[in-house]
């Protein structure tokens, strides 16, 4: 009985990262909270008790509903296992493999470190554009848009394998370019506090649009379009912190007001399933890739877009969001409206 309660002691101080924060009270040397270490010990447990605040104002409002929080649940308990140590791995082995192939070195010095956000940034719109346009990318990235509601716990819902494969092209790209590891971790840290705190609800943060902040960061509102499945916000936004690279490419997208967002993927899958969220992807690539004709195309349903049919009946994401586009268009210009597809077997599997 002693071993069951330390257990849940020392998984209740893992979930909130709490550990060190603890050690430096109980030591009494209160200046180690000026070291890096320290004032990561502060910031850290920030994202999980605000997580828990959350939940709470949502059982005040009587707007809690558990099953919002059965996937990222689930995900979380498989991936706390499994996907946090091979994520570790890939860093350390890129780290290790691509240093010395370095265009150049940089100091941790304030100027660099700028250089180094934007770089990072570069590395995540690749990993994440690539999520969303290649379809067995999409297989792992999927996961997380599943939920069918937004709060922070969203942020746990992920595929075990998404966060090494994630972490290697963001690694690697930074590595490449001169980052130093020691402000890659640093980076990395803000990151994943900011990429947690983006996914935060309606309940604790109606707006979500930070202000003035708006225009020159992403918020929580422009992740709210991300998460989307409208077609107007679909592949939009998929940058962390800077929108420069969103920007740049031509994905960025602000919220509209007159269009609510509707949370989830287009392909119909079992509400609420963790099993669906968490392989259905998986099995229907399996079985397009099993009819495909010829090789070439069961390659292709692998590599090309979510969508992709080797009949040439594509739906992929870029095509629903040109015919929503056209419709505003003609709604606008008093044209009468395209017709757009209502063949559920032909919908976009993409966000």
């Amino acid at each position: 009985m002693v071993n069951f309660f330390q257990a849940i002691y020392d998984w209740i101080i893992g979930f909130f990262g709490i550990g060190n924060f603890i050690k430096i009270i109980s030591s009494g040397d209160y200046s180690s909270f000026l070291t890096y270490d320290g004032f990561i010990s502060i910031i850290g447990p920030l994202f999980p008790i605000v997580l828990v605040l959350e939940v709470l104002m949502a059982l005040l409002l009587k707007k809690f509903k558990a099953i919002d929080y059965k996937i990222s649940f689930f995900s979380y308990v498989l991936n706390a296992f499994i996907g946090r140590f091979i994520s570790i791995a890939a860093i350390v082995f890129c780290i290790g493999l691509f240093e010395k192939y370095a265009i150049f070195k940089t100091t941790f010095t304030w100027y660099w470190f700028i250089y180094g956000y934007i770089v990072w940034e570069f590395g995540h719109f690749i990993y994440h554009y690539l999520g969303h346009k290649v379809r067995l990318f999409w297989c792992l990235h999927s996961t997380h848009h599943a939920p069918q509601a937004m709060n922070l716990s969203v942020s746990y819902a992920h595929f075990f394998l998404e966060g090494p494969y994630a972490d290697v092209i963001r690694t690697t790209v930074c590595i490449l370019l001169g980052v130093n590891p020691p402000m890659l971790f640093v980076i990395m840290f803000i990151d994943g506090f900011y990429g947690g705190f983006i996914h935060i609800g309606e309940q604790m943060m109606k707006d979500g649009k930070l202000g003035f902040l708006y225009k020159y960061i992403l918020t929580p509102s422009h992740h709210r379009v991300h998460h989307a499945k409208n077609p107007l916000y679909m592949d939009t936004n998929f940058c962390n912190l800077l929108n420069i690279w969103d920007r740049v490419f031509g994905t960025y997208q602000p919220e509209k007001e007159h269009l609510s967002i509707e949370y989830g993927i287009t392909r119909e899958m079992k509400p609420n399933s963790f099993l669906d969220s968490y392989f259905g992807e998986f099995v229907c690539l399996l079985k397009d890739v099993y009819k495909a004709p010829g090789l070439k195309n069961k390659f292709l349903y692998i590599f090309m877009p979510p969508g992709w049919s080797h009949t040439g009946d594509h739906k992929t994401a870029t095509i629903a969001r040109n015919e929503f586009l056209k419709m505003e268009h003609a709604i606008v210009q008093n044209e009468p409206e395209p017709k757009l597809s209502t063949d559920k077997n032909k919908m976009v599997i993409q966000e």
